[in-house]
């Protein structure tokens, strides 16, 4: 499949890479329709941000079409339309149990290099440096989504995928911010 990777400071390629597979039996295989930019990507691209390695994928925002699903996969079938959020949420450690998913502590397996860098861990990210998980991200034509019943969103007739999209990390970053602001 054809990806946009990073292969150092401001250099970025379209390049062949590996199609993703199913590791695990909650996983979900997306083919990516949409996918954006995000201004916090800017971070790593200029090496602002440490951890990325050379032919790494990045991108944490997309919506696409599910086209395989893992034998422990109950709710999300092949051929729904998803948007899935930036953070990877288990739904099963205590953090997702009380709706907390960006700081789930089972889905960033690089989790001491996110404490050490910044001081606290979060949960994994698409795309974003493997202090967040080193999960490949978005900018891609296919992508593993690992719990694929938690972080795929079926997305209902008469949404389009553009409008979809943005559900993914623009809108939900603006509500929390609008949140914290007290602004209602």
């Amino acid at each position: 499949m054809r990806a946009l990777c990073w292969n150092g400071v401001n250099d970025l390629r379209v390049e062949t890479v590996d199609d993703p597979e199913l590791v695990n039996p909650h996983d979900v295989i997306v083919q990516v329709r949409l996918t954006t930019t995000c201004g916090s990507d800017l971070h790593f691209i200029d090496g602002y941000l440490p951890g990325m390695r050379e032919g790494d994928v990045f991108g944490h925002e997309f919506m696409g079409e599910v086209v395989d699903v893992g034998p422990e996969v109950t709710d999300t079938r092949v051929g729904d339309r998803v948007v899935v959020p930036s953070f990877i949420g288990c739904n099963s450690c205590w953090y997702c149990d009380h709706d907390l998913y960006s700081v789930c502590d089972t889905t960033n397996p690089n989790a001491e290099l996110q404490q050490a860098v910044f001081g606290y861990p979060t949960g994994g990210i698409y795309g974003y440096t493997h202090p967040f998980g080193g999960y490949q991200g978005s900018h891609a034509q296919y992508i593993r989504v690992p719990f694929g019943d938690v972080n795929c969103f079926t997305i209902p007739d008469g949404i389009t995928d553009e409008q979809a999209l943005f559900l993914s990390d623009a809108v939900p970053t603006g509500l929390m911010g609008a949140d914290f602001c007290d602004i209602s």
